[in-house]
């Protein structure tokens, strides 16, 4: 099994991040830390989407920091994530639908970017003005843009970061001019800014900050491209003609669906994520200042921003998948634990129809990743069957009365999100989290 950490000094219980990949998740380069079992992980992150896939030199659509390695965690573990703080530091961003002009890449524009002109496979680059034209191959001095706009937007912020505005054509002109300032990119960050395209197509939006990561996982056990550590981004790796091509078993058993895109994974959510190499492992990034569910255009609002997390390692838990408790208030409205009140009146039903004991409940939502979005929902729900040794049928049933299939991104990412037995869940080892996370 690959081992990354290859580290000889002492845990650390806090660790500053700085360093970004070149956006493939490789557990055989070496990682930071270690950090100590219990420890914090403060980073910096850089914009995800479209800044690196207009940046050829890039090879797997995001810039996502460099994994760190964990004290303890081995091959089984589970690695428990608490969130502790995601601030944006952005003062604008850019987005908008894609399209993949024909001859600017070998298979996968995302992953292997190259050339039209002189044919060069991630061709250095450097930006030329500004405009959708602007980013320019090193060795030819042609346009290079693996994606195009189709219609888009620049999007200011305020001051204090809650809410935002789309500006005309003018302004957005403007920032692109200062466009790495306006971004915040990092200092070790190589991607060329979005600002620089300066679309706007819909001005005078005003939009409301709600930021969360977009990748937040453990390193896989097999190099792959970092936006294509999920089912449904991983299966354009199946057959693949360039380099990072998996075959269908390597990547249902080397990915760890680090890239979810699930709104709910922000500040004060805990996330359970899988080892499967030795220290595990642990990056994000692509840091959204807001998204509505299924990220329907593609792309969001993608910022740089300071990230603060505690991890500690779950010994002999291999889970398939990451496992999430949100925040109360972004559990859909059938999955919240149910109030004084409501359990008051279920004890008249109870002692009406002879229910001797009613069960105990406790939120949780499991994460399903596949090509499509049905594949996806039944990935979920076989791993919420085996987590907690149910029948696929009894979860289905306790989603659509206790719960929801919520959508994490299209094609194919979705949580299985419902109140579980907390019987199941302590059998489970989940219980802890589930009273922690609820007061329950």
């Amino acid at each position: 099994m690959p081992d990354g950490s290859k580290l000889s000094s002492a845990p650390q219980r806090s660790l500053v991040v700085n360093g970004f990949t070149n956006s493939v998740l490789d557990p055989e380069a070496p990682m930071l830390g270690p950090v100590a079992n219990g420890g914090t992980i403060i980073a910096n992150t850089a914009p995800g989407c479209w800044g690196p896939m207009i940046t050829p030199r890039l090879r797997g659509g995001h810039e996502v920091t460099q994994p760190v390695a964990i004290e303890g965690a081995e091959v089984g573990d589970a690695l428990v994530i608490r969130i502790r703080d995601i601030t944006v530091t952005s003062a604008a961003t850019a987005s908008g639908h894609d399209s993949s002009p024909e001859g600017f890449c070998l298979g996968d524009p995302y992953v292997a970017p190259r050339c039209p002109t002189c044919g060069t496979l991630w061709p250095e680059t450097h930006v030329e003005g500004i405009g959708q034209q602007a980013v320019r191959c090193d060795a030819c001095g042609n346009a290079v843009t693996p994606f195009a706009i189709v219609h888009g937007y620049t999007v200011a912020f305020d001051e204090t970061r809650q809410v935002g505005l789309t500006v005309p054509r003018e302004a957005a002109e403007a920032i692109a001019h200062q466009a790495e300032r306006y971004a915040a990119l990092p200092d070790a960050s190589r991607q060329h800014s979005i600002l620089t395209f300066a679309p706007s197509d819909m001005p005078g939006v005003m939009v409301r900050l709600r930021p969360f990561l977009g990748q937040l996982g453990t390193c896989p056990s097999k190099a792959m491209p970092d936006s294509h550590n999920a089912g449904d981004f991983g299966a354009f790796l199946v057959g693949a003609p360039h380099p990072y091509a998996l075959t269908a078993e390597e990547l249902a058993a080397h990915k760890t669906d680090g890239h979810m895109d699930i709104d709910a994974v922000r500040p004060g959510a805990i996330l359970l994520a899988p080892v499967k190499v030795k220290g595990a492992g642990l990056y994000m990034g692509d840091m959204h200042a807001a998204q509505g569910d299924g990220e329907i255009a593609g792309h969001t609002m993608d910022v740089a921003g300071s990230v603060t997390l505690q991890v500690e390692v779950k010994k002999g838990y291999p889970i398939d998948g990451p496992v999430l408790f949100p925040l109360q208030e972004d559990l859909p409205p059938l999955a919240r634990p149910f109030t004084a009140e409501e359990k008051a009146r279920a004890k008249g039903l109870a002692a009406r129809f002879g229910v001797a004991e009613m069960e105990a409940l406790g939120p949780i939502s499991v994460i399903g990743t596949a090509a499509t979005m049905n594949a996806a929902i039944e990935n979920g729900l076989q791993r919420a069957a085996t987590l907690l040794d149910m029948s696929v049928a009894e979860v289905r049933n306790r989603a659509t009365v206790n719960g929801a299939i919520e959508i994490g991104r299209a094609p194919g990412v979705i949580q299985v999100t419902f109140l579980a037995p907390m019987a199941k869940l302590d059998a489970a080892g989940l219980g802890v989290y589930c009273r922690e996370q609820y007061g329950l």
